[in-house]
Parts: structure tokens; C-alpha cells; sequence
């Protein structure tokens, strides 16, 4: 890919993706905690659950590893966008997952107040809410207007559509 082509798309489309990702992922983790409880025959759902929470992990990072090192999740062709390192070139295996342990920063800070505050419910979702907005609003001070967990690992993620398709509903 040629540099010149690495346009950053806008804030809103790679929310948007990431929503969808969310959407997409939901069917990931409940097949996922189905053969879980179904190979430990976990009963109720507090037994086991530092395991389920560690099987998860590992599945969630096996997704997005493998489709990142492909260049795309069905969530970022939907929204054409792409993963690249900063020459443009595919990831590599151990740069994606370098990536997933880094975009933990969207998840864990909120839930280190929330635990440490021993906050209620509505409290939660807008610490979360807070620094959701707070964090991505931050890539506009950023080098490419990228997400700071992608600068740090290498990686960027790109506007792309397959050569002799049009640019679709989601270009914009």
C-alpha cells in the first residue's frame, strides 16, 4: 500500500466499527462461554469464573489476532477500514497482539475506578461513558489523528476499499 493512500478514517467511522465489533463480538464470546461451561459443566454462573474470564481473554485475543494480521475484521470491512504498520504494510501476529493488550486502555481505567470507588451502577456507566469519549477524543491531539494504543504499538488504521469497488455507504 502506497503511503500516500494511508488516509486516517474519521473518528466517527472507526466508533462506529468499533460498536459494530462490539455487536459481532457478542456472538464470539457467547459460543465461546457455551463450550466453556459446557467442557468445565459449570452449573451456575459465579463457579469458574476466573477461568471463564481467562478463556475468554485468550479467545477474544486469538480473534482479533488472526483477523488483524489479515488486515481486516468483518467489522472493518463493513466500514473499510483497514489495519496496517505505519509503512502500510500488514501486521504481523506478535504487532496485533502487542495492539489488543494495548487497546485495553479503552476498558481497564474505567473499570479500576469503578472498582476502587466501589461505584453504583448508573455511576459506572458514565465514568465509562466519560472516558470513552474522553479517549477518543484524545486522537485529535494525536500524530494522524490516530488512537494512542495504535501509535504505540506500530500500527494505524487506514481508510480502504478493494480496488474496483466504489467507495459505499461507509466512506463517509
Amino acid at each position: 500500500m502506497d503511503t500516500a493512500e494511508l488516509t486516517t478514517p474519521a473518528i466517527a467511522r472507526r466508533l462506529a466499527c468499533w460498536l459494530y465489533e462490539g455487536m459481532l463480538l457478542f456472538g464470539v464470546v457467547f459460543i465461546a462461554g457455551y463450550l466453556f461451561g459446557t467442557l468445565t459443566q459449570t452449573r451456575h454462573a459465579l463457579d469458574n469464573r476466573h477461568g471463564l474470564q481467562g478463556f475468554l481473554f485468550v479467545v477474544i485475543s486469538a480473534y482479533f489476532v488472526e483477523f488483524w494480521s489479515r488486515g481486516q475484521t468483518l467489522a472493518m470491512k463493513t466500514w473499510n477500514i483497514r489495519i496496517c504498520n505505519a509503512n502500510g504494510a500488514p501486521v504481523s501476529r506478535q504487532r496485533a497482539m502487542l495492539r489488543y493488550l494495548l487497546s485495553w486502555v479503552w476498558i481497564l481505567p474505567p473499570l479500576f475506578v469503578s472498582w476502587a470507588g466501589a461505584l453504583p451502577a448508573g455511576a459506572i456507566a458514565l465514568v465509562f461513558l466519560v472516558w470513552l469519549l474522553a479517549w477518543a477524543g484524545s486522537s485529535f491531539l494525536a500524530p494522524g489523528r490516530q488512537f494512542w494504543h495504535d501509535i504505540a504499538a506500530g500500527t494505524r488504521l487506514v481508510h480502504y476499499v478493494l480496488p474496483g469497488e466504489g467507495a459505499g455507504p461507509a466512506a463517509t
